[in-house]
Order: C-alpha cells, then sequence, then structure tokens
C-alpha cells in the first residue's frame, strides 16, 4: 500500500506559490526544492504537494496544462481539526491572495469551506465531527 501522496500542481510563479501557503502556515521540504520546483509539506511525512512551474510540469505530461482558474481538473480536500481552524485559513488564504469560491456548508457532522490558490487550484477544508454522521 502507498505510504506517501505526492500531489504535483503546476504553478506559473513559483514565488509567489510559496509566499501564499507560507502566509497560510505551511512549510516546505527545501530538498526537493529549487527554482523549478517546491515541495509543500500538507502533513510531514506523508502529504506532500509539488509545485511545479509550469515549464518543469510538462516535463511529466504530453497532454495540456488545464488554466484551474478556468477549469477544475482537481479538488484538493484537507481534513482541519476544527470549526475555527477551517474559516481561519480560508480567511488567510483570502487576505494572502487566494480567492473564496464557495459559501461554508454546515452539514451537521461535517462543515466545509474553502479557497483557490493564486493559481486557481480548489482547495477543500473540511471539519468531520464522525460521531455525528448519520447512520445509514
Amino acid at each position: 500500500m502507498p505510504k506517501q501522496i505526492f500531489v504535483n500542481l503546476p504553478v506559473k510563479d513559483l514565488k509567489r506559490s510559496m509566499d501564499f501557503f507560507t502566509q497560510l502556515g505551511f512549510s516546505f521540504n527545501l530538498q526537493f526544492t529549487d527554482e523549478k520546483a517546491a515541495c509543500l509539506i500538507i502533513n510531514d511525512g506523508s502529504i506532500y504537494a509539488m509545485l511545479l512551474t509550469e515549464p518543469m510540469f510538462r516535463t511529466f505530461t504530453k497532454k495540456e496544462i488545464a488554466d484551474a482558474t478556468k477549469t477544475t481538473e482537481v479538488l484538493i480536500a484537507l481534513d482541519i481539526e476544527s470549526r475555527e481552524e477551517v474559516d481561519e485559513m480560508v480567511k488567510k488564504a483570502a487576505n494572502s491572495g487566494g480567492s473564496i469560491y464557495a459559501d461554508p456548508q454546515d452539514h451537521g457532522w461535517m462543515y466545509q469551506h474553502g479557497f483557490a490558490d493564486p493559481d486557481g487550484h480548489q482547495w477543500e477544508l473540511l471539519c468531520m465531527d464522525m460521531t455525528k454522521l448519520p447512520q445509514g
């Protein structure tokens, strides 16, 4: 079974993307970071996003790169500790160059809200209380 996940995302301006995620409280693994790529640590030891400049990203695929400001290819969902932390990170994202693309949703057992990063990639933040999950 897989031990780690690396989500590869194309970015137009690597420094801008790194600054954005740093302002949200994330850090980077400098062993896998240079002028073409940055390894965003989402959960130390298991979950990472590789922010790749578009020219670098093109070396991994023969397909066109989706413009995430116009199309959605992936929704990245992260389980956060609390509803307050979800709202706090969305607010930080909006104040740091990202945007809010939907209203928050409260499903009783799950609260979710999200933001788009400066390249348009959508990040869904959610807080789940499995004890309130409807049975059925």
